[in-house]
């Protein structure tokens, strides 16, 4: 229970903050993009990286909230790097364009946050016609993630720093459809469930990272993928659902993760925290390694939806 702080191996626990396990590291140098980084853990992350000197770029799909967050974190921190671009991962049209307009402007990458998510709307499809939560939380950052991997690779090898990927996931993986990933079903409206469907695209998650890991390791590239669970945080994902919300809010306080909480293990992850250094294919929780389910950790599934999610994000 995170609810006991007990610390794990690495001397952190679920009570630690991002502040806190980014305690005395300077990041100076390094780029980051932050995906959903206009509201909860987003914001929080990408505050606080920049508080270490990172040069932020906040992906937000609203510009307005982004740069209330921009504003917010240069009155903290006037010297702080931060710059907000809007990115909608529910459209492949957004993160082409999201993703062309970053080679663009020739920045560097060295740590990609894919942060952004929905959970357990009605069902509703994205504009390219894909369940709204598979598509955006999965299919949006798959197609990113690839379209600035060269970016990440090539900022690697020119600035001999490990460069860093990690998927937002949840425990939620755990609670997906029977099979995993309905491959045959992901836009089935008849047997949709909220949760299952939250579930699937979280699991997803944790197979992407899996997979990228492999095949970055495989090619010897010096950039690692992890995925990991920040905990169940009291932030506005359930605004679906009004009655779970209001009972969130109400107790919430007494046994959820504040926000701060519940960014640190991005932050300790992405910080360069030298713990965690040339670790790959991991999932983490509470700031440390955990045990993801075992379906997460089938390498045929993962194969299978890598090819699915390319299938998917081909431009035809």
């Amino acid at each position: 229970m995170w609810i006991l702080g007990r610390k794990g191996p690495s001397g952190f626990s679920a009570c630690s903050t991002a502040e806190q396990v980014t305690q005395g590291i300077d990041a100076t140098g390094l780029t980051a993009i932050v995906t959903g980084a206009s509201s909860g853990i987003g914001t929080e992350t990408a505050r606080v990286l920049a508080l270490h000197g990172v040069h932020v770029i906040m992906a937000v799909r609203n510009m307005d909230s982004g740069k209330k967050v921009k504003e917010a974190i240069l009155k903290e921190k006037p010297e702080a790097k931060i710059d907000v671009m809007e990115l909608d991962l529910g459209s492949m049209e957004s993160v082409r364009k999201f993703a062309s307009e970053y080679k663009s402007s020739g920045l560097p990458l060295n740590l990609l946050i894919n942060n952004a998510g929905v959970m357990a709307p009605p069902f509703m499809l994205t504009q390219d016609n894909i369940e709204l939560q598979f598509g955006t939380n999965h299919i949006g950052h798959f197609l990113l993630t690839n379209l600035l991997l060269e970016t990440m690779k090539s900022t690697a090898r020119e600035s001999q720093k490990e460069g860093r990927i990690v998927n937002l996931s949840s425990e939620g993986h755990r609670y997906a459809y029977r099979e995993g990933i309905r491959f045959d079903k992901i836009n089935d409206e008849s047997s949709y469930s909220t949760i299952y469907a939250y579930g699937q695209s979280k699991l997803a998650n944790v197979l992407h990272a899996n997979e990228l890991a492999r095949r970055l390791k495989e090619e010897g590239v010096e950039i690692t993928a992890n995925s990991l669970h920040p905990g169940a945080i009291a932030t506005n994902l359930l605004r679906h659902h009004s009655f779970i919300d209001g009972l969130v809010n109400l107790v919430g306080k007494y046994l959820l993760k504040n926000v701060p909480q519940g960014a640190a293990t991005t932050c300790y992850y992405v910080a360069l925290h030298p713990q965690v250094k040339g670790v790959s294919g991991e999932y983490f929780s509470d700031s440390n390694i955990a045990k993801p389910s075992s379906l997460s950790q089938d390498i045929e599934l993962a194969k299978k939806l890598w090819d699915f999610s390319v299938t998917l994000t081909d431009p035809k």
